[in-house]
């Protein structure tokens, strides 16, 4: 742990996100060589080291101290002692706390130094079963369902696979929303990874909704949603040829919008704005 400058070193260092045992050597020899640990729940992560026999200053470090507790830290590192910033779980400033400490380290030039090791993000993509070429992680979505379907809706038409964290007591209207939203693309959802209860879902969006039910999961969930396809959407004269032969046979607008939907492989929301584009030119006369 050599530094040629008279300030400290700041560690970005992963830990486990569930199991003990995926704790990488290099992060084990840095806690044990570090003056101080800067983590976002001093008994989770004295749990983590009493279980590896460490023993060192903690200074709790989390979203609504974070901000006091750079100044803190920053003189701690200016006094040349060494710091490694950990979370509870994964990777610090991947939807955790650490990324203003992280920017006011390389501000001031400190030593920036990440220690790798596991990110749930990427745990659950490697196994869901969707491309990963390409990938958008969005975090935590909004706590309020308007707020989720509006940013669903400007996300409908990304191509690459959506990543999110979600809470369990929100998943089973996420999965409602986001096929109300995005239409019946293949999904995946992955919970409590690495742990005793890991359980990893996979589907359609219609499917999932159906197997998950109403009622709440348990433990950590990161959800798996993706793309849209990059092929031509369905042709508009074929969707409204397909309502108006939907529609002739006597069947309701909402039943012919989601038989159209399915059978053309299209979005159900792009259907729903034929039917009333037909709706409307029928009522003028047309």
């Amino acid at each position: 742990m050599k530094n040629e400058t008279s300030s400290g070193i700041l560690y970005v260092v992963s830990t486990p996100i569930g199991n003990l045992e995926d704790i990488t050597l290099r992060a084990l020899r840095i806690l044990k060589e570090v003056d101080l640990i800067a983590a976002e729940d001093t008994r989770r992560t004295r749990h983590l080291l009493t279980h590896y026999g460490i023993q060192k200053p903690l200074l709790s470090h989390h979203e609504h101290n974070e901000r006091m507790r750079e100044e803190t830290l920053v003189e701690r590192l200016r006094e040349g002692k060494n710091v490694a910033l950990v979370t509870d779980a994964g990777t610090p400033g991947i939807s955790d706390p650490g990324a203003p400490l992280i920017r006011r380290a390389i501000r001031e030039n400190i030593p920036l130094i990440p220690i790798p090791g596991p990110a749930a993000v990427v745990v659950a993509l490697s196994i869901a079963g969707l491309p990963t070429d390409r990938f958008l992680f969005y975090g935590f979505l909004p706590a309020k369902s308007a707020a989720r379907k509006s940013l669903l809706e400007g996300l409908r038409k990304r191509p690459e696979t959506l990543v999110f964290y979600e809470s369990p007591r929100r998943l089973p209207a996420l999965l409602k929303e986001a096929l109300e939203v995005l239409g019946n693309r293949p999904a995946a959802v992955a919970r409590e990874i690495t742990k005793v209860y890991e359980e990893t879902r996979r589907g359609t969006l219609s499917e999932l909704v159906e197997k998950m039910g109403p009622e709440e999961v348990r433990g950590e969930v990161t959800v798996i949603l993706a793309g849209n396809p990059e092929e031509e959407t369905a042709d508009p004269r074929a969707i409204r040829e397909a309502l108006r032969a939907c529609l002739d046979s006597g069947v309701s607008r909402k039943e012919a919008v989601e038989r159209v939907a399915k059978e053309l492989g299209a979005a159900k929301r792009e259907v729903y704005g034929e039917c009333l584009k037909m709706k409307e030119t029928s009522e003028r006369g047309g």
